[in-house]
């Protein structure tokens, strides 16, 4: 071996050494961060932080969450890495609503996922916009969610639980057997494909018959997180310098053109012709000429249920900003997002809940029979917030299954959680631009709230039993001012479709039912196991 070789092998070794110790003490310091000031925490593994067990699918995130919720259950808070970014889990739920409520201002915004300008479809939604731009969007689109303009779309929804049910009996009648199998994620996918085509763009279309519709079809490619999404999710957070410039964008080109054309062409098609439909791409086009006004201040908005969240001060102010097109296309895309997956994750598990508890289904059932009997067939909006048994047992689902695992927010200007344990000697500061989580799961199953958390039990909410419920520990569609400004419409949803399903058709387990319930982990959506199976039959 001559000389240069030796002499170039040697830099290489010293390279080589100079970099792994550079590294060592790189995650050394970014790794003991929150042990440094008393901070518990599952120790990291260099690159992977905590999410190892998530990475290697034995764990759903919700499971990983929770296991470390539960292993520290002194603190107010615990830290947690995902990959290289630090994030503390708030436990404490004082600390929760001064984080949410109180000192709001402090921690305004969502992480990022993509750069706007890369993908501006979602980072010019509702949920990626930040501070003032935020708070406008926010006050925009208020007044579109308001009850009286939910109850303008119940008609659409009834008409496609129509489509489903006369979809599921033509299937019965033609099966050799008086049921069929149904998986249940499946059909309210399905169900609410067509409820926020018609609800959101006016479109009619029955995926229960045409099954591969082009709507569908972008609805599975931009709603459905498998595990290369999953990891490519977790990439733009953590990551979001190098997803600016290499581009990463969360849809594909195809979805993208598919919603811009869609709803550019529906708005001018609609300006063209002076086409006016009581559904969300009315109120976006009157919202961006800023005619959407705060007109149901002073009148009565029966309660829309247990779980709804009310709208704050932030969302009630009158607003003259004007938004451009790519603007009313990412709100338009958000809602489809939304209503195709969480709502549909929340039915999915309904009916799970339902077919294995036969007696919540017969109860509900009578409830459902006596009202439309009562009503000679009739279902409105103020008729289906009557039913308070239904009421009931979607409130309970969505603490046993929310939609969204945990939330999140951004710092946007330094903040004292003061100590982390009584015994702790000095208090931590979350600094601009860190990250806190609020586990929502862990936290709707903490026996500390809830006595047998995970018992199926719509009496949690019972008119008897709900006062109980301590304020800031059931949050599915989030906290403070930044909560989900859909839960109406999520919930009249939900409720629409059971009530309609119910009516006509009984559920029971099969052998393929998930039982012991158990959660996928080879997504990040809420899926269970195996499938949502169970067996349908017509109600004599």
């Amino acid at each position: 071996m001559s000389e240069n070789t030796n002499i170039r092998v040697m830099l290489l070794v010293i390279w080589s050494v100079v970099i792994l110790a550079a590294l060592a003490i790189y995650f050394r310091q970014l790794y003991t961060r929150f042990s440094r000031y008393g901070i518990k925490q599952f120790k990291p593994i260099p690159i992977l932080g905590n999410m190892t067990r998530v990475m290697l699918r034995m764990n759903h995130f919700s499971d990983d969450t929770q296991r470390l919720y539960n292993a520290f259950p002194e603190e107010r808070f615990v830290g947690r890495f995902e990959f290289i970014s630090p994030m503390v889990m708030i436990r404490d739920i004082e600390l929760i609503k001064k984080i949410t409520v109180k000192d709001f201002e402090h921690f305004l915004d969502h992480r990022s996922l993509v750069n706007e300008n890369v993908d501006p479809f979602f980072g010019r939604n509702l949920f990626s916009l930040k501070g003032e731009e935020w708070k406008d969007m926010r006050s925009t689109l208020s007044p579109a969610f308001t009850s009286s303009k939910m109850r303008l779309m119940v008609p659409f929804m009834v008409e496609v639980g129509d489509q489903m049910i006369k979809s599921l009996k033509k299937e019965i009648q033609s099966s050799s057997d008086e049921y069929i199998y149904v998986e249940g994620k499946d059909l309210t996918t399905r169900y609410a494909n067509d409820v926020i085509a018609s609800c959101a763009f006016g479109l009619k279309v029955d995926s229960h018959s045409d099954k591969n519709n082009i709507f569908y079809k972008m609805g599975k490619i931009t709603a459905t997180f498998n595990f290369k999404q999953f990891l490519k999710f977790f990439a733009l957070i953590s990551c979001p310098t190098v997803s600016k410039i290499l581009r990463i964008s969360v849809f594909e080109k195809s979805a993208k053109d598919f919603f811009w054309n869609l709803v550019t062409n529906t708005m001018n098609e609609r300006e063209a012709k002076q086409i006016v439909r009581p559904d969300m791409i009315h109120l976006l086009m009157e919202a961006k000429k800023g005619r959407l006004t705060h007109e149901d201040k002073g009148a009565i908005d029966p309660d829309a249920g247990f779980a709804t969240v009310e709208e704050s001060s932030v969302g009630k102010k009158n607003i003259d900003r004007v938004w451009t097109d790519i603007d009313i296309v990412a709100q338009a895309v958000l809602f489809f997002i939304a209503g195709f997956d969480t709502v549909s994750s929340a039915m999915s598990f309904a009916l799970h809940e339902i077919a294995v508890h036969p007696d919540v289904q017969q109860r509900l059932y009578e409830e459902i029979k006596e009202h439309n009997d009562r009503n000679r067939g009739c279902l409105n909006y103020n008729s289906i917030q009557s039913l308070k048994y239904l009421d009931m047992v979607v409130s309970e689902v969505l603490r046993l299954w929310p939609p969204v695992v945990a939330l999140d927010r951004i710092c946007i200007k330094d903040y004292n959680l003061q100590k982390p344990n009584k015994h702790a000697t000095q208090d931590y500061i979350v600094h601009k631009g860190e990250s806190v989580m609020i586990p929502v799961w862990a936290i709707h199953h903490d026996p500390e709230y809830y006595p047998d958390p995970e018992k199926f039990d719509p009496e949690r909410f019972s008119e008897e039993n709900k006062h109980l419920i301590k304020p800031f520990t059931y949050v599915p569609f989030g906290l403070g001012p930044r909560n989900c400004i859909g839960s109406r419409f999520a919930l009249c949803e939900i409720k629409v479709m059971l009530y309609q399903l119910l009516l006509h058709m009984e559920l029971s387990p099969c052998k393929k039912t998930c039982i012991p319930a158990k959660l996928s982990t080879g997504t990040f959506n809420i899926i269970m196991q195996g499938g949502h199976w169970f067996k349908v039959r017509c109600r004599t």
